[in-house]
């Protein structure tokens, strides 16, 4: 009786320490970008006083207007959608069809294949060769060098492969029996079999492109048209870093109430347009987060 009533307490407090760890740590996880929606709708002068913790100060939808008041951020908003639509369908379909050529033994040449592809992990010509060979191929300045270059992963190539490699040969077999092509088999039988591990894959994809904006500055950064959206959230940054005028004092400036109610500061335009170009991967994720976490146990199918 005392080793039960022992145990029982010891579970308890274990259970205590452990929800008490979790709160703590999911806190410190959210509250830096509850933050930056609580300064995104907070009036932008009065923001300069700092305080912010969980909640606006002064609600205010200014900020807000100021990111969508020119056609920028629309478009850059829709050159980033294209992207990661675009990038995601063509990277999953391509990487698992690779996979399942390289994942059939009867292939011969898979393992050279394989291992060129490996090496790309760890052996890169650098920036400068990159640049020239896509300089060389005509994509400057184009909205196909946020797609053709990408539309590949190694790690989700092996990731793919791995998983394809463990259902079981004898689905394969019997496709084959009954006449079934090596492409038909791919499209009605691998190709469902793979959601969880291609959703897995898409998820790792859809957020490079969406998060992506060294390749814009790279590439595109002559052609405004083709601005993402991150690289436009980066010149936000750089034009609040290099802004030297301090709106601490606003009040000793004389600006009435009303008008600086309208006025916005670098603070307030970089939590707006963060939590603007955050938004869609934070709806997005949680329809793909079941198949994301089947699609890290690879290797579970047995035969």
């Amino acid at each position: 009786m005392r080793l039960l009533k022992k145990s029982r307490i010891e579970t308890g407090v274990f259970d205590i320490i452990n929800i008490t760890f979790m709160i703590l740590l999911m806190f410190i996880t959210l509250y830096p970008f509850w933050n930056t929606v609580a300064v995104s709708f907070n009036q932008a002068t009065d923001t300069i006083r700092g305080g912010i913790t969980f909640a606006p100060r002064i609600f205010t939808l200014q900020n807000y207007r100021a990111v969508f008041a020119t056609g920028e951020i629309f478009n850059a908003f829709l050159i980033s959608v294209s992207r990661t639509v675009i990038q995601t369908l063509s990277g999953v379909f391509l990487t698992s069809m690779l996979a399942f050529a390289l994942s059939r033994r009867d292939f011969v040449l898979r393992k050279p294949f394989t291992l060129v592809i490996i090496l790309s992990m760890y052996i890169n010509a650098g920036l400068i060769p990159n640049f020239l060979l896509i300089k060389s191929l005509g994509m400057i300045n184009t909205f196909w060098v946020y797609i053709i270059p990408g539309m590949i992963s190694a790690f989700n190539f092996i990731v793919v492969r791995t998983y394809i490699s463990r259902l079981p040969e004898s689905i394969i077999e019997s496709a084959k029996i009954d006449g079934c092509g090596d492409f038909i088999i791919f499209v009605r039988i691998i190709f469902p079999l793979c959601a969880p591990v291609l959703a897995t894959i898409a998820l790792f994809i859809a957020v490079g492109a969406w998060n992506s904006w060294f390749d814009t500055m790279i590439y595109n950064s002559g052609r405004p048209l083709l601005h993402t959206l991150q690289y436009k959230l980066m010149e936000y940054l750089q034009s609040s870093q290099q802004q030297s005028m301090s709106a601490a004092n606003i009040g000793a400036m004389g600006i009435a109430q009303d008008a600086a109610s309208n006025m916005v500061t670098p603070v307030s335009i970089r939590a707006a347009i963060t939590v603007v170009a955050a938004l869609p991967i934070l709806v997005v994720y949680p329809f793909l987060q079941r198949y994301f976490i089947a699609g890290i146990n690879v290797g579970s199918i047995k035969e």
